[in-house]
């Protein structure tokens, strides 16, 4: 029997990187797309609706894992993140202000980066302290 669990850290990972494969994918699926038609420069809302959804995702898995947390840098690393990638997404939708369009990659990997932190370096004296396990099988 295979016991395969799923850390609120992985799923937060998943997310950032798709994250970010959705905003390095988006510049190249219009091009193609204007290259095909002249209507719509904008992108379709069902696609713009995916930033929210990982904004969400993303929000979930800090929300558990800081619950936890006993290392108070990486808590608030996780959560200033987080609300940089907010207001960077809201600003694309709503342009606030002139941000380049780059600029949501600094938030994103450093989410990614902070998980990856967290699973390798969060030692706790409980086997559960630092781990979230949603899935188990």
């Amino acid at each position: 029997m295979y016991n395969t669990s799923l850390s609120f850290d992985s799923i937060g990972i998943i997310a950032s990187t798709l994250c970010a494969i959705h905003c390095i994918a988006t510049p190249f699926i219009f091009i193609a797309k204007a290259c095909t038609s002249i209507c719509c420069a904008n992108a379709p809302t069902w696609w713009v609706m995916i930033d929210y959804i990982f904004l969400f995702v993303s929000f979930l898995a800090i929300f558990f894992i800081s619950k936890n947390l006993t290392v108070k840098w990486l808590k608030i690393s996780f959560w200033l993140s987080w609300i940089i990638l907010l207001f960077t997404i809201l600003n694309h939708s709503f342009d606030i202000l002139y941000l380049p369009q780059n600029f949501i990659y600094i938030p994103s990997f450093l989410i990614i980066v902070l998980h990856f932190y967290n699973l390798k370096f969060c030692k706790c004296e409980k086997e559960t302290c630092c781990t979230n396990n949603i899935l188990t099988k």
